[in-house]
């Protein structure tokens, strides 16, 4: 049986950093600013993500992606049916899941792994 995570594990003392002399606590999210892109009709839109979570559930979906594009298996993809996130404005995005729409842009090249952040495809 796997051992369960401990979700606090990055509080504990040996965890920590040091910066300045003092010690350094990570938080468990950030808020910062990222460009990240989306599949769309005619290519890829680009959209400002702000926070590590709302990052961490587009690059899950990307993931998704990449997985049905090398197998074909389209039940990782199920997840992220009826399901948005919201861009830094807080405009909601519906996640792709469109295999048609999907596998025509993978077969043009648009959905290569890099073209998850903006400007790493290109």
């Amino acid at each position: 049986m796997a051992k369960k995570r401990n979700r606090r594990s990055h509080t504990k003392r040996r965890n920590r950093k040091r910066k300045n002399g003092r010690q350094h606590v990570p938080k468990p999210a950030d808020m910062r600013l990222r460009r990240l892109l989306i599949p769309a009709v005619g290519g890829v839109r680009e959209v400002m993500i702000r926070g590590s979570k709302e990052a961490s559930r587009l690059g899950k979906y990307w993931a998704a992606v990449q997985k049905y594009l090398q197998t074909g298996d389209d039940s990782v993809l199920i997840k992220f049916r009826d399901k948005s996130f919201a861009d830094a404005t807080g405009k909601r995005y519906s996640f792709p899941t469109d295999l048609k729409q999907l596998d025509r842009q993978a077969s043009a090249g648009v959905l290569s792994f890099e073209s998850m952040y903006a400007g790493g495809g290109r």
